[in-house]
């Protein structure tokens, strides 16, 4: 992979330590609601053109890409974002609370090359769908704004690209998002380090955690724009502490004649079934999996002899079939629910939350006919299922925290 330093904007240069009122989460990650809050914090909110609004307040441009533009372009005029003086790669770390203890993940961002998968320099893990990248596009091609960081992930086994990208002494900002967890950033500008880090870099492959649907936009935006080599990415370590991966539990919905009992008898074939009395207390492993429906409750557990004889798609590995993901795709919802990739693409029959007492709670009031409650991926099953050139069916990985729009970007035709 090969990357660059940049000169990063950045708001309140020399005046603004504390970004958290102006900075918001990636733009997939906000509801209206959310929004809504973000619009409130400050009239310099990042969102105002990372994720405008679709309706403007009345004597305001009613096309939102343009209104992004304009209100990007008056910001920088006024002096309220920043360009840096000097190139620079940006150490980037996040506080943040998992699994009752505190956790800190290290990274740093930096500007990479966009190249097509094809090269095997970038890998995916996802399939994307063309709707978000066409809203993409739009907000790339009038804006020019490289808003959104890019979580990537590499190897780096003996820890060097991890100490070579240390951020020393006061960061030069941070914020807290909507969830309270911290973010920090540095600014590195020694030309010798610098040059260290793209030595490392150098021969590394990179895996997507986050932000599929902005890679290919870029791709498809370097084949309009050549110049426009490099994009905004954020690089962490896979085997630094910090990698948190939480399940994606699928809450079904508006299945023709859904019973549970139905269910459980065809999930049998495959599945020994016992009841379950604290959902909320559940833990799942790749091969035990729970269904809540109402008040109903009950784990399955897949049989090691009955997984040979589940219809998996063809082609697809080992690796990929342990996931428990697939294990529930394959093993319940498409064969037991007639819940295919088609309907999972339109979002017709299933949302996700990573949020376990949600997810109980929404089969339990009814929201939902169904929640099936499943087991994280772990990063050493990500890099098995990728590294061997597979993509992870859909929605398998919310990685926690969410990097932060705002706190440093680059613009494309600067």
């Amino acid at each position: 992979m090969r990357i660059k330093p940049f000169r990063g904007y950045r708001y309140g240069i020399g005046r603004e330590y504390d970004l958290t009122k102006v900075v918001a989460p990636p733009y997939d990650q906000i509801s209206p609601e959310t929004q809504e809050q973000l619009y409130a914090m400050s009239p310099d909110n990042v969102v105002r053109v990372s994720y405008p609004r679709d309706a403007p307040p009345s004597g305001e441009t009613a096309d939102k890409y343009l209104r992004a533009h304009e209100t990007l372009d008056r910001w920088l005029a006024e002096g309220t974002w920043a360009r840096e003086e000097w190139p620079a790669i940006y150490p980037y770390t996040q506080t943040y609370r998992a699994g009752g203890s505190e956790v800190t993940r290290t990274g740093f961002v930096a500007l990479g090359e966009v190249t097509d998968y094809a090269r095997g320099v970038v890998l995916p893990h996802e399939r994307t769908h063309a709707g978000p990248k066409q809203d993409r596009m739009r907000h790339l091609e009038t804006t020019g704004a490289d808003l959104g960081l890019l979580f990537m992930l590499t190897a780096d086994p003996q820890g060097l690209l991890r100490e070579a990208t240390a951020g020393s002494g006061a960061p030069i900002a941070e914020a807290r998002d909507l969830r309270g967890e911290l973010h920090r950033l540095w600014r590195i500008t020694d030309t010798t380090t610098i040059e260290r880090v793209q030595t490392l870099m150098a021969a590394a492959k990179v895996i997507i955690a986050d932000g599929h649907h902005r890679y290919e936009t870029a791709v498809e935006y370097r084949r309009r724009h050549p110049a426009a080599e490099d994009k905004l990415m954020a690089f962490f370590t896979l085997e630094a502490p910090g990698l948190t991966i939480f399940p994606n539990h699928r809450l079904v919905h508006h299945v023709r004649d859904f019973s549970l009992a139905r269910l459980l008898d065809g999930a049998r074939r495959w599945f020994d079934v016992t009841r379950l009395d604290d959902p909320g207390a559940f833990t799942a492993t790749p091969s035990r999996l729970a269904v809540v429906a109402g008040p109903e409750a009950a784990v399955l557990t897949l049989r090691p002899q009955a997984a040979g004889t589940i219809g998996w798609p063809p082609g697809t590995s080992p690796a990929w079939r342990a996931l428990a993901v697939s294990v529930l795709h394959e093993g319940l919802l498409r064969p037991l629910l007639d819940i295919d990739d088609a309907k999972l693409d339109a979002r017709t029959h299933v949302d996700y939350t990573a949020d376990q007492d949600e997810a109980v709670r929404g089969a339990r009031e009814g929201r939902y006919q169904a929640a099936f409650l499943i087991a994280p991926t772990t990063p050493e099953e990500l890099q098995a299922v990728v590294r061997g050139g597979e993509v992870l069916p859909q929605k398998s990985t919310h990685f926690y925290p969410k990097l932060l729009d705002g706190l440093v970007f680059h613009r494309l035709e600067a």
